[in-house]
């Protein structure tokens, strides 16, 4: 989602590439209505499905359909006057076709509205008569097209839009009725994990507080962590690089479950990996340059090529490195056009002596990786997990840990 996801325009020139490969790295009709029940088990799985991959997705999701208790397809995104923009096409196959089917297994159909637009959204969302216009045209919107209800996804938000935020939250639940109101927004990494000294003027986006009261289910992105976990960074051997250690996770959670309810909590589970250039800077400083995202047939094929074998690494993640002459990046794009992940960041990591100087590490979220996820939100004991992303480019060992 989130805000955050980045799209990386591949170059109509391939580039022939030789590889050298260095040790592998690490250790290996009726709507559903608020009352309506998890189906399958107490353990909700939702998944959004991406417009820029919608043929494939859906049709991932059509073959899984009984794995989900909801479907949210990233469908809408917001015009810069605050209208919104159907992006999706939702009203065209092959949306039509997983739509019935959803609704005959009594699976709930909620598309997401998404943007991470700043600046737009303080406007939008500050000014009275444009916030309350936005929640009037969501409310019809799924109303008149009898959607379960709508996922809100405001990524990148400013501080000083906390308060608009939350008069907008509590503006479209009056508006709702008995459909649903899902939100989705950044995990919050503990401050003393952020932080060697805290800044004592610390200020957030989201209203904890109003986004418990005014919202169904809390979606956390518990994913990209990069480096901003500056304890695991310094626990960890290098290089660390995590799209979500779980140990991040349960502690952002564990942050989350003091203000909103862990009945509505859904832990964020990523499906795909990215690749960095790894400099080693001094005998503890590492930087990553993020190079591209990628689902794992990227990976396996590299790694294949490569006649390296991908281990498991010290966030339960996987992956590999090499040395790369020359680089091509993925045909396929797999993530967010408006994705706001760092393109270069420095972490302080235990030494290891796989980075001598500069390497590329490829690092991916499997299914045991996404296992792992599941396990910790039984332990939490939170109301589900949502999947980002089903485009029928995640480890399809994924779904034999959904049924």
């Amino acid at each position: 989602m989130k805000k955050r996801f980045l799209y990386l325009i591949v170059a109509s020139i391939l580039f022939f590439i030789v590889l050298i490969p260095v040790p592998s790295y690490g250790a290996t009709g009726t709507t559903l209505t608020k009352s309506t029940k998890p189906l399958k088990s107490t353990l909700e799985v939702s998944g959004w499905i991406p417009y820029w991959r919608k043929a494939t997705g859906t049709a991932d999701a059509l073959v899984h359909i009984d794995s989900f208790t909801e479907i949210n397809p990233f469908g809408y995104t917001m015009k810069n006057d605050g209208t919104l923009n159907d992006t999706a096409k939702m009203d065209e196959e092959p949306w039509l076709t997983l739509r019935a089917e959803a609704k005959k297994k009594k699976i709930r159909f909620i598309p997401t509205v998404m943007s991470s637009n700043s600046e737009m959204l303080h406007r939008i969302l500050s000014n009275q008569k444009t916030r309350i216009a936005l929640e009037d045209e969501i409310a019809k919107l799924v109303k008149e097209k009898g959607f379960d209800g709508i996922d809100i996804d405001f990524e990148g938000k400013k501080a000083e839009t906390k308060p608009y935020f939350a008069t907008f939250l509590k503006g479209l639940y009056m508006r709702m009725g008995n459909k649903w109101v899902m939100c989705t927004i950044e995990a919050r990494t503990p401050l003393d994990s952020r932080y060697d000294n805290i800044p004592k003027d610390i200020r957030y986006a989201n209203d904890f507080v109003a986004i418990n009261k005014y919202c169904d289910r809390v979606r956390f992105m518990t994913y990209d962590q990069g480096t901003i976990d500056i304890v695991l960074n310094r626990a960890r051997t290098a290089p660390y690089i995590p799209v979500a250690d779980p140990a991040w996770v349960e502690k952002s959670i564990k942050l989350a479950m003091k203000d909103i309810s862990k009945k509505k909590i859904s832990i964020g589970i990523a499906t795909y990996g990215y690749e960095y250039k790894v400099t080693k800077l001094s005998e503890y400083g590492y930087r990553y340059d993020l190079q591209w995202a990628f689902n794992q047939k990227y990976a396996i094929d590299l790694a294949a090529s490569l006649g390296i074998t991908p281990k498991r690494n010290s966030s339960g993640e996987i992956g590999f490195i090499y040395t790369p002459v020359e680089t091509v990046p993925p045909v396929q794009p797999s993530n967010n056009p408006d994705q706001n992940i760092p393109t270069s960041t420095v972490a302080q990591n235990q030494p290891s002596s796989l980075v001598k100087e500069s390497v590329n590490i490829v690092w991916w979220s499997d299914a045991e990786a996404i296992k792992t996820k599941i396990d910790l939100a039984k332990k939490l004991g939170v109301r589900g997990i949502s999947i980002f992303k089903i485009d029928g480019g995640e480890d399809p060992l994924m779904w034999d840990y959904l049924k």
